[in-house]
């Protein structure tokens, strides 16, 4: 069986399907048509499906050239039918696994996509999770799932996971140039898995297990969430002793071995860091372990939006002006600068903290005409015009998302006050406004 799958590989006849075609599934189905293969693109949501039919991109940083280009090829075909996923050689899942109102994990979207794959699967079916999870979700949960349809791994089909590793916006690596780690529930199912991405990605790292792919990605988000609570607890202490945390920093960077740069912000955001590390330590309670380090990181990166509302609180009071009636502008929903990416944005958060204590809260931001619905939030706000004019007409403004369109110190010359979580006017050339800076 993996005679055959690898030659369709070789020969690039292999037809590649991607359920989930948000901002992991859909670069990475566009990467293996643009390696030569068939691509069926899978997703519930019909409005994504009729955008790709038409050839429309609805994630800013891919581009509709790229997805225009895909459907003119004729080898990609977006879709909303499962029952496709018959003809598909590999199956690649790229679906959410949020966090429950408890900080629990909710694989039921990796659930319900492997039983759609059940009721298709055949002989010679590759399967690969991608959707980050907790250790032993693949050997645990999927495969028992596959085995219901009667048929048996290694034997009858492959299943492998490997973790994604999407960064939106960013420009030095993309989905193709991003080395991809693979690990598969058995060693035959780990050699088709690496011949598969290595066919359409520049570099493949093969490792042991399963288990050890999906705790690689746990251990990168959790490296990162730990080192943002440092510098975010941090900037809260030395806040109290009056220095410049982000001074502080760039003086410590200067040093060539032994430190890396993190900096602080108003909370975390995107899909990865917020939630992955909580996969890890809810699973570690289930080993009898408690993941201190894990646990305390969260509690200080979620308390983020609580403390920037308290500095701007705090900043009004000294212009003798209260919270409440106040008119403030949080510039920025998306969660980094640049994309049009607001999962898990603090800023969400910042706004319903705002409407809670009584400001009259609006934002701006060029990406987001309007917020969106989610999980947990519906604000029903839309975008103010990104000018002087309508900055000068607010109280105190926020800056959490340093986009570049933000990065012009024109905007600012009326305004009383900003408080700055990302050090975004600090770095501007020197000039007129705002009449007040507070960094928090």
């Amino acid at each position: 069986m993996l005679g055959q799958l690898s030659s369709k590989i070789a020969s690039r006849t292999a037809t590649v399907g991607v359920v989930g075609q948000g901002y992991v599934g859909l670069p990475l189905a566009l990467v293996f048509r643009e390696a030569g293969f068939p691509v069926i693109g899978l997703d519930l949501d019909p409005r994504k499906i009729e955008a790709l039919s038409r050839g429309e991109s609805y994630i800013k940083h891919i581009g509709t050239e790229r997805v225009a280009a895909a459907i003119a090829s004729g080898r990609f075909q977006p879709t909303s039918d499962f029952g496709r996923l018959a003809e598909c050689d590999a199956i690649l899942i790229c679906v959410p696994t949020p966090l429950g109102p408890h900080r629990e994990p909710d694989n039921s979207a990796i659930h319900a996509t492997a039983r759609q794959i059940r009721e298709r699967l055949r002989e010679g079916q590759l399967v690969v999770l991608e959707s980050t999870t907790y250790p032993g979700t693949t050997d645990e949960e999927v495969l028992p799932i596959l085995r219901e349809s009667g048929l048996e791994c290694p034997r009858d089909f492959l299943l492998a996971f490997s973790p994604e590793r999407e960064d939106p916006g960013r420009r030095d690596f993309t989905t193709r140039t991003i080395p991809k780690v693979v690990g598969g529930v058995n060693p035959a199912s780990t050699e088709a898995a690496a011949a598969l991405y290595g066919a359409a990605l520049e570099r493949v790292v093969p490792v042991s297990s399963a288990r050890v792919a999906e705790s690689a990605k746990l251990l990168e988000n959790v490296f990162r969430s730990v080192n943002i609570a440092l510098v975010n607890e941090l900037k809260m202490l030395f806040g109290r002793m009056g220095i410049d945390l982000w001074e502080v920093i760039r003086a410590a960077e200067t040093k060539p071995f032994g430190f890396m740069p993190f900096y602080p912000g108003p909370g975390l955001g995107g899909h990865c860091i917020p939630l992955d590390p909580f996969y890890l330590s809810w699973k570690a309670a289930e080993h009898g372990e408690w993941a201190r380090f894990i646990e305390l990181a969260g509690e200080i990166n979620t308390r983020m939006p609580r403390f920037v509302v308290d500095r701007l609180a705090d900043a009004l009071n000294l212009d003798g002006k209260p919270l409440l009636g106040s008119r403030v502008l949080v510039l920025g929903l998306a969660y980094k600068a640049n994309i049009d990416d607001d999962r898990e944005s603090p800023s969400y958060e910042i706004l319903e903290l705002l409407q809670e204590h009584g400001a009259r809260a609006d934002y701006c931001d060029p990406y987001f005409p309007a917020t969106r619905k989610g999980r947990k939030h519906d604000l029903g706000l839309r975008s103010v015009p990104c000018t002087p004019e309508t900055f000068a007409g607010y109280d105190a403004i926020l800056v959490a998302t340093a986009h570049d369109t933000f990065k012009d110190r024109a905007l600012y010359r009326d305004v009383p006050l900003v408080v700055d979580t990302r050090n975004l006017i600090a770095s501007l050339p020197a000039g007129p406004g705002p009449r007040r800076l507070v960094k928090a």
